[in-house]
C-alpha cells in the first residue's frame, strides 16, 4: 500500500494511525514538499515505518524536519535518528519541552533560508499558551495548518467525546482551533494581522493536521474556520 498521496506539484501528505491526546483518538497528517534544489521539507512528521522511509528516500534528501506548533513533536526524535543530517527545527516553546533533542532553531515569524524560496511562513501571536507556524507552499499555492484548523469528519469520535468535539469547534462543516485555545487569544489584534498575511497568500488549497484537506476554495475555507477570530 502506498503512504504517500500526491497533493499539488511537488507536495505530498501522508496519514498515520490514531495518537491519543487527553484520551481523544485524532488522525496524523504530514506533509511532504520537494524543495527547488530536490532536498525534502518534512512538516510534522508521523510515526516513521520501513515502507514510509523508503517512499521519503524516493523523492529526494532530507533537509529539514519541521515542528509547527509544540505538541506536535512526538516522532521527531525518531526521524533525526533515520536522518542525521537533516536540520531539526522547533515550534516556539518546544525546545524546553524536548530538551531531549538537539534543534537547530527555532521557527519565527519568517521562512528559514533553507526553504524561504519555496515556502513563506507566519507565527500566528496572539495567544498566551501556544504559537503556531502556518506554512505556505508557493507551487501548489497551498496553506497548512496543524492544530488552528481541524475538519475532523463528524463521525470520527463517537458518543460523549463526539459532542464534546462538536461543541469544541473542531468538526465538518464547521472546522476551526479547539474552543479552549481560541479563549487564549488575548491580543486579537496580532492574530488578525497574521491572519490577514496568510490571506494575502491567496491560497486554493488547505492541508490540516486533523481531518478533511480542501482543495480549490482554501481562503473561503480559512475565513470560515477563523470566524471566531472576527471583529
Amino acid at each position: 500500500m502506498t503512504a504517500l498521496t500526491p497533493f499539488g506539484p511537488d507536495i505530498w501528505t501522508v496519514d498515520g494511525q490514531p495518537v491519543s491526546f487527553y484520551g481523544f483518538p485524532y488522525p496524523p497528517r504530514m506533509a511532504i514538499v520537494r524543495l527547488g534544489n530536490g532536498s525534502l521539507f518534512i512538516w510534522s512528521p508521523i510515526a516513521l515505518s520501513a515502507e514510509l522511509k523508503a517512499e521519503v528516500d524516493a523523492l529526494g534528501p532530507v533537509a529539514h524536519l519541521v515542528s509547527p506548533n509544540r505538541i506536535h513533536h512526538l516522532f521527531l526524535g525518531d526521524w533525526k535518528a533515520a536522518y542525521p543530517g537533516a536540520r531539526l527545527y522547533a515550534s516556539p516553546g518546544l525546545a524546553k519541552k524536548r530538551r531531549d533533542l538537539s534543534f537547530d532553531a527555532e521557527l519565527g515569524d519568517a521562512p528559514e533560508p533553507g526553504w524561504a524560496a519555496d515556502i513563506d511562513q507566519v507565527a500566528m501571536a496572539g495567544s498566551f499558551a501556544l504559537t503556531e507556524i502556518v506554512f505556505f507552499h508557493r507551487k501548489s499555492r497551498t496553506a497548512i495548518f496543524a492544530d488552528l484548523i481541524e475538519n475532523l469528519a463528524p463521525d470520527w469520535f463517537s458518543g460523549w467525546r463526539g459532542w464534546l468535539a462538536r461543541l469544541d469547534g473542531i468538526v465538518a462543516p464547521n472546522p476551526g482551533a479547539p474552543r479552549e485555545w481560541r479563549a487564549t487569544f488575548w491580543q486579537r489584534a496580532a492574530a488578525r494581522a497574521a491572519l490577514a498575511r496568510i490571506i494575502a497568500w491567496q491560497p486554493q488549497n488547505v492541508i490540516v493536521a486533523h481531518g478533511n484537506m480542501m482543495r480549490n476554495d482554501g481562503r473561503a475555507f480559512i475565513h470560515r474556520a477563523f470566524g471566531w477570530l472576527a471583529k
